[in-house]
């Protein structure tokens, strides 16, 4: 035996506090502007690159990505180090993962106010931005899985578990939802389409907030919470069953996105039951978290850093408990599209991953910089001062998003609707949004508060890096013999009991979607018998001596990590695997199934870079209330030629799936010149330039090309005669408004995007009539528009 000392790479942990301390506060700033836009819509200064659906995903992207991102990495490394006994493997690995990450922030920070997107929500990063990210986690998971091989602690304590699954699950979802042809270095269409590509993404968006907010910060949660409380985690077991639970049940819940929509009905059972579920698991964890500070709640008052971790759980028991709710469908038709799942998100951005965050960052940085904490005092406000925010944030949103559902489905004794213009709704709620700037912006200063006393802290003190001594063995372990019991291995992993109930219990499960109420009840019974079985033979192998088979594979980083791949991969081939048949079940027949001219496609290439779709849906649901206000209820076979789908998932204007020759050209010109004179009450931003940037013709056929490779139906024809059809479908959308006193060239952008929305919810308009189009005193009453 000899002694080894072990000094670790704390360097790179104290670069990312940094970088999610910088990136926190712009993320965040970004966030109070957006806020004001919505109350003021003056905010938006006429500048392109600021306007609220350009920089709405610059702030989720900067807060997931950048804020959230660094912060888990920073707690990742420093906590795995020690956990590992072990230094990172390879400092040049940590290096490459630190600064390429700041890299692809920057130019997600760039290329997000260009108008550069995807338009899918969390993954709007366009695809070399994309191929930049797999990268860098490929670095960052074997810089991981190296430091597990050459470890020197045997077993893995619970918050490795929770980086395991965070490594693997988030390579999954990130590979499968950016799939995408490129049309060029900055432009790509999905290669899903409709229904599919909705799943898609919210298999992905749904699991982005599970696998990158929640299970990293829950294995923060299980390292730095006992650490500041000088308290051992209240329930190793408890801990294990909210591992496995959730790390199953969770990739099931996306479809709960898509509640009401034209996905199949079976996969939106699926998401509501596994929603609903996560209940139990995800309780399971926020207790153990809140009874390991049992003995240390006379600490509360006088230390800031329990304070911050005390209620970062407790809002992560609020999120996880409204999510559920929200994942209901009564409470769905109610809540979707509007505020209250604003602040259900907040709810848990800012209250758990920001909490979490800075009562990590106040415990960290005076060891890394071998110093207290410069004021404690200053602490203490930051966090009345956050808690303050966060609540009139989410108490201002619940009011608004209610408001908002009860006023789009009111209607009068006859059945009419009692508030036709969709923009009382916005006037209603407008205190609200005033409201929540202020909550945002306390929670911004509450920030700052904590940077100025970091940075104090670390200028105190010196950089250290912890170190540690281990002791090695000199000589190999014997090798087993015939007379001596093997090592368990591979077989009793797999073979396992718990693993054999797992599977049967998962099989009954699966079908749950599919049952009607009685055999649903039929097989809830099987599976509460099946548990009760397992926990039978589990209790009696353990008063044999039998080692768990959980203590088989906690040492074993390689099955660990399979088992963990396997579970997470059940829910997803469950899922994704039949919306391959989706398109190809849908009858080939309709107006609305013809592919989009060049002219209408260029358009709706404006509409995802201006970010239509962060404010409007396209989506009508089977409501007597939407059916009323909007047209028909939207059909699955509509969007077979959408790539990606433009759903959205938000109205702050109403939504536009049968938009289409509703009102005419002049109406639409009018609208995005100035709101406020179609719509007066509008919050939307006017969009002038427009009418001044032209469209790149030449890409008509390019684009008409690639998206014939992604299935949709173009003929040889279509691609040579694109440019002639573009210029065709435009000169009579020009030449009409030219007759009412607007002139505006045929090539330009604004045409473009009025061609598309006339093509929503009906066929292809390249030769509008205009002696037929609707009067705009006759579009008026519908009051569209922010």
């Amino acid at each position: 035996m000899q002694q080894q000392r072990i000094v670790y790479d704390d360097t790179t942990v104290r670069r990312f506090i940094f970088a999610a301390v910088v990136f926190g506060i712009v993320g965040m700033a970004v966030g109070a502007l957006v806020a004001s836009q919505l109350a003021w819509w003056q905010a938006n200064l006429g500048i392109p690159y600021l306007t609220y659906s350009r920089l709405r995903p610059l702030h989720t992207n900067a807060v997931i990505f950048a804020f959230v991102g660094n912060m888990m990495f920073a707690g990742v490394y420093y906590s795995t180090q020690r956990l590992l006994k072990a230094r990172m493997a390879s400092d040049v690995l940590s290096n490459i993962h630190f600064w390429g990450w700041q890299l692809i922030i920057v130019a997600a920070a760039i290329s997000l106010p260009l108008g550069i997107t995807t338009s899918k929500e969390y993954a709007e990063l366009e695809w070399p931005i994309d191929l930049a990210i797999t990268v860098i986690w490929v670095v960052f998971a074997i810089n991981f899985f190296w430091t597990l091989a050459k470890r020197n602690e045997k077993n893995l304590y619970v918050a490795i578990w929770f980086y395991i699954a965070t490594i693997i699950t988030v390579a999954v979802l990130h590979i499968v939802n950016s799939l995408a042809l490129p049309l060029d270095g900055l432009k790509s269409y999905s290669v899903f389409s409709g229904v599919q590509d909705a799943l898609v993404q919210w298999w992905y968006g749904h699991n982005a907030v599970a696998f990158f907010l929640t299970t990293p910060i829950l294995g923060i949660m299980y390292y730095f919470l006992p650490k500041a409380a000088e308290r051992p985690v209240y329930s190793y077991r408890l801990s294990i069953i909210h591992f496995w639970a959730l790390v199953f049940i969770y990739i099931w819940a996306g479809p709960h996105h898509l509640l009401y929509t034209a996905l199949p009905d079976w996969a939106q059972s699926l998401g509501m039951v596994f929603s609903v579920m996560l209940w139990a698991p995800s309780w399971g964890g926020m207790l153990n978290g809140l009874l390991t500070l049992k003995g240390a709640w006379h600490k509360l008052r006088d230390d800031p850093v329990l304070k911050f971790f005390i209620a970062g759980v407790t809002f992560y028991g609020m999120a996880t408990f409204e999510g559920p709710l929200l994942s209901i469908k009564t409470v769905s038709g109610l809540a979707h599209y509007t505020d209250w799942i604003v602040g259900h998100v907040h709810g848990g951005a800012l209250g758990w991953n920001g909490f979490m965050a800075a009562g990590m960052f106040y415990w960290l940085v005076p060891r890394l910089y071998g110093t207290k904490l410069y004021s404690p005092r200053s602490a203490d406000a930051h966090f009345w001062l956050g808690t303050v925010g966060i609540l009139l944030y989410i108490v201002s949103m619940w009011i608004s998003g209610i408001n908002q559902g009860l006023m789009w489905r009111a209607t009068h004794a006859d059945g009419t609707l009692l508030y036709p213009n969709f923009v009382e709704t916005l006037l209603a709620i407008r205190p609200m949004y005033i409201v929540r700037f202020v909550g945002g912006s306390m929670y911004l200063v509450g920030f700052c508060m904590m940077a100025w006393n970091l940075w104090k802290t670390a200028r105190a003190g010196k950089a250290v890096d912890g170190e540690t001594t281990v002791v090695v063995e000199d000589t190999p372990a014997p090798v087993p013999t015939a007379t001596t019991t093997p090592a368990p291995g591979w077989v009793q992993v797999v073979t396992g009991r718990p693993l054999v109930f797992a599977i049967a219990i998962l099989t009954v499960t699966m079908f749950l979607g599919w049952a009607k109420p009685v055999r649903a009840l039929v097989l809830m019974g099987a599976i509460v018998a099946l548990g009760e079985l397992a926990w039978i033979v589990t209790r009696k192998d353990r008063e044999a001596g039998r080692p768990s088979w959980f203590a088989l594979i906690e040492g074993r980083p390689l099955a660990f990590t399979v088992l963990t791949l396997v579970a997470i991969l059940i829910g997803g081939v469950a899922e994704l695997l039949p919306t391959i048949l989706i398109q190809q079940a849908v009858p080939a027949h309709g107006e609305a199934q013809k592919p989009y001219s060049p002219l209408e496609l260029q358009g709706r290439d404006l509409y995802v870079r201006e970010g239509c779709y962060t404010c409007h849906s396209q989506m009508i649901r089977p409501f007597v209330a939407e059916t009323q206000r909007y047209g028909d209820v939207s059909r699955a076979e509509e969007f077979i030629y959408d790539h990606p789908f433009q759903w959205g998932s938000k109205r702050t204007g109403p939504d536009l799936h049968r938009v289409g020759g509703r009102y005419p050209n002049l109406w639409h010109y009018t609208h995005m010149m100035d709101p406020r004179a179609t719509s007066p009450g509008s919050n939307m931003p006017p969009y002038p330039w427009l009418a001044e940037n032209r469209i790149r013709v030449k890409d008509a056929p390019k684009k008409l090309s690639l998206m014939r490779k992604l299935g949709v139906p173009y003929t040889n024809t279509d691609v040579d005669s694109a440019e002639a059809r573009q210029k065709s479908q435009g000169e009579a959308i020009a030449a009409d408004l030219a007759t009412q006193g607007v002139q505006v060239a045929w090539d330009s952008e604004m045409v473009a995007l009025v061609a598309y929305l006339q093509r929503l919810g009906r066929g292809p308009q390249e030769v509008p009539p205009p002696e037929v189009a609707p009067t705009a005193s006759a579009a008026g009453v519908q009051g569209g528009g922010r």
